[in-house]
């Protein structure tokens, strides 16, 4: 019946845009338009081919006597990896690259697969979210917000070499470019000796090939705005801007929902959003032994779920992703056009220079330790092992 349902995926999903209304207005996803009227096809193949991550069950217990399964509270962190994975999908294969099931794809795909695998040893798992949660006040198994976990993303983005992101989540519903730009430009690698040995080191690694990235000395960026759209409700004033956002080629969508329900919208139809809902338990996948993943669960091949934008809650936060600084300026042109052109309330600010009243903006670095959470999670489980095994021996 499984494989059944899944050999059906594409006329399930065209029965579902049959109940789309009649409409010539386009459907936007993550920067791309689509026209319900003449490629549905597109639109169904743009839509599974984002990476879909709900919730998992029987993986290793988090923290070594943890949960074991994410259901009920781990919807926000299952968004947030959707947004990031979305961010390395652009980065190293390209918005384009679209996903078919059972066709070959490439070793950076499962790569980046394996980067949120529900193990402890992966660095954006289930495991690491949860555990780089506690420190921004959330327990294990506590529902996250998006401020929260755009936090998170922030802090293990640091520990992630391979990736090489710089991410940047605003203050205050304030982007400032000249802290942007003091984040992503390193110095010039081929000007040191230090760039042979790190080069050496990616390549060990097994780095993608495109290294255009780092040629420049610009690192890829992942921008998370945090947002408030409202009291209760959101303002019907933020509307357009909102909707906006997802037309920019930039987009990485957004992170937001319900209270306690999150969700991971990619596009829009007229006023209504579209999005990929992590409120599915599938069981945990590993890696196979030649590094691939059965990757076909997660690909979401059935029909996209929409809501009323008027049903949102109004703490979203916003994505985008700028591979090249010519991406950021860009971007950084678009809002100025597009959305604080004619803004009365404006949804967030862009400023040039950082704000003299703010504290002094220094870009983050990673912390002088030897481990990333996932060694800490791997000696406490082999601490637990010899306190075992030496009650064995006393008895």
């Amino acid at each position: 019946s499984v494989l059944s349902r899944y050999e059906n995926q594409i006329t399930i999903l065209s029965d579902y845009l049959e109940e789309f209304p009649e409409t010539d207005e386009p459907v936007w996803i993550l920067g791309r338009q689509h026209h319900l009227n003449t490629d549905k096809s597109k639109l169904l193949l743009d839509i599974s081919a984002r990476l879909w991550f709900t919730y998992r069950r029987k993986f290793s217990p988090i923290g070594g006597t943890g949960p074991s399964s994410d259901a009920g509270w781990g919807c926000m962190l299952r968004c947030g990896q959707m947004m990031l994975a979305q961010a390395l999908i652009c980065r190293h294969l390209g918005r384009d690259w679209q996903w078919e099931k059972d066709k070959k794809q490439p070793e950076e795909y499962h790569r980046i697969l394996r980067c949120f695998l529900d193990r402890k040893d992966c660095c954006y798992s289930i495991h690491q979210m949860a555990q780089m949660g506690v420190g921004e006040g959330k327990s294990i198994g506590e529902w996250f917000g998006p401020n929260t976990v755009a936090q998170v993303l922030k802090k293990l983005a640091l520990f992630d070499e391979w990736n090489s992101l710089a991410v940047y989540v605003s203050m205050d519903n304030t982007v400032v470019i000249e802290d942007i730009k003091k984040m992503c430009w390193s110095p010039p690698q081929s000007s040191s000796i230090a760039h042979s040995s790190a080069h050496l080191h990616r390549s060990a690694l097994g780095r993608n090939k495109n290294t255009a990235g780092f040629c420049t000395g610009w690192k890829p960026l992942l921008l998370i705005i945090p947002l408030r759209l409202g009291i209760n409700h959101i303002n019907p004033v933020y509307i357009d801007a909102f909707k906006e956002c997802f037309k920019m080629p930039q987009s990485l969508g957004a992170l937001g929902g319900k209270p306690n329900n999150a969700y991971y919208f990619i596009g829009f139809l007229g006023n209504e959003l579209i999005y990929l809902d992590p409120h599915t338990t599938q069981s945990f996948v590993d890696s196979e032994e030649n590094g691939t993943v059965d990757d076909e669960s997660f690909h979401c091949q059935q029909a996209p779920h929409r809501m009323k934008i008027m049903n949102l809650d109004p703490s979203v936060a916003l994505g985008f992703f700028c591979k090249e600084e010519c991406d950021f300026d860009n971007w950084c042109s678009l809002v100025q056009k597009e959305i604080l052109k004619q803004q009365s309330l404006r949804m967030f600010e862009l400023v040039q220079k950082h704000p003299p009243h703010w504290p002094p903006f220094i870009p983050p670095t990673k912390p002088e330790v030897t481990t990333t959470g996932a060694e800490l999670i791997e000696s406490t489980d082999k601490l637990f092992e010899l306190e075992e095994e030496f009650e064995i021996l006393s008895v």
